[in-house]
């Protein structure tokens, strides 16, 4: 597939006593279609990159090119394409919803006719066309993060950048909100470039995920791949009877284990559950309550915000 965003060597500094890099010579592509995970600890360096790629904020050093074209030489065309949306950010308070999204309908070029046809489904869909008359001062929180997605999605963009787009909506909406992401990209190759803490939901959404820390990138590579690469599975168990025998079983498979009162964890690689259950029923050890736990991309943020990142000198 076709890059559509290419980020070669991106660098933000701040000047001052030996010069703090937000962004620190970061590289990465956007393909058609694909939905990419931006993720990192606070300080990481997602918010300042967004600007950048938004035009928001000047770089220090490097390129962004969309759709092959030179950001710094095209922005307000590349930007007719581009959309953003984030949880953190709400348009004026003052104005009414539809008010609201017939300026920014006007920006993109539609009329309001066309605009209000286009949002109207989305408002519907998002369970706030009630809301469309009304200032957006008196909207929830919630209310107003579903908003700034129809701003994001009603004018048909190429690329869309979304800043933890479900951080204040509650989990039924927020599934909601995921469900239509991935339709969005089935029905028209939307690709997607996506900021979260909720890792389930990157691990959902993201068919790729970048993890920054210090404004560097520190890992590159699917979801399913990043979990499995700091934790196994973990096997619990309701020891009935033989505790001793399941603990001996697990010292001999050199497997790390838990206790807690009759319960054991167990952590050991996929394909070692299948014989470890049959030596459990050769042991004739009595069980139940059996529960398996994937590795997940939370396991992976968590041993990555504790490390350090390495610098070159440069």
């Amino acid at each position: 597939m076709p890059h559509v965003l290419s980020v070669r060597e991106l660098t933000k500094s701040y000047p001052g006593h030996g010069s703090f890099f937000a962004v620190d010579h970061i590289s990465f592509d956007l393909k058609k279609g694909e939905i990419l995970g931006l993720l990192g600890p606070n300080g990481s360096g997602k918010t300042t990159t967004i600007q950048m790629l938004l035009g928001i904020l000047s770089l220090t050093s490097g390129s962004i090119t969309y759709f092959g074209k030179d950001f710094s030489s095209n922005r307000s065309e590349i930007l007719n394409s581009v959309s953003f949306a984030s949880t953190y950010l709400s348009l004026p308070w003052v104005l009414a919803v539809a008010e609201n999204l017939e300026i920014v309908g006007l920006l993109y070029g539609l009329n309001k006719k066309e605009s209000r046809k286009r949002y109207a489904l989305l408002l519907e869909q998002f369970g706030i066309i009630e809301m469309l008359d009304r200032r957006v001062s008196s909207l929830s929180a919630g209310q107003v993060t579903r908003l700034m997605l129809v701003k994001a999605f009603f004018i048909d963009p190429k690329i869309i950048l979304l800043d933890e787009p479900t951080a204040s909506l509650d989990p039924d909406i927020s599934q909601e909100i995921c469900k239509f992401i991935l339709e969005q990209r089935e029905k028209i190759g939307l690709s997607i470039l996506f900021t979260s803490h909720k890792m389930d939901e990157v691990a959902e959404v993201c068919d790729r995920a970048i993890f920054l820390k210090e404004g560097r990138i520190v890992a590159d590579d699917i979801p399913e791949r990043l979990a499995r690469s700091v934790s196994q599975f973990r096997l619990r168990l309701v020891i009935l009877d033989g505790m001793k025998r399941t603990v001996a079983l697990a010292q001999s498979n050199s497997l790390t284990y838990k206790i807690d009162h009759r319960s054991i964890e167990v952590a050991m690689e996929e394909k070692q559950i299948p014989s470890f259950l049959n030596a459990l029923g050769k042991a004739e050890i009595v069980y139940t309550g059996i529960q398996i736990e994937e590795p997940s991309l939370e396991d992976y943020f968590l041993t990555l915000a504790k490390k350090k990142v390495l610098r070159k000198k440069t």
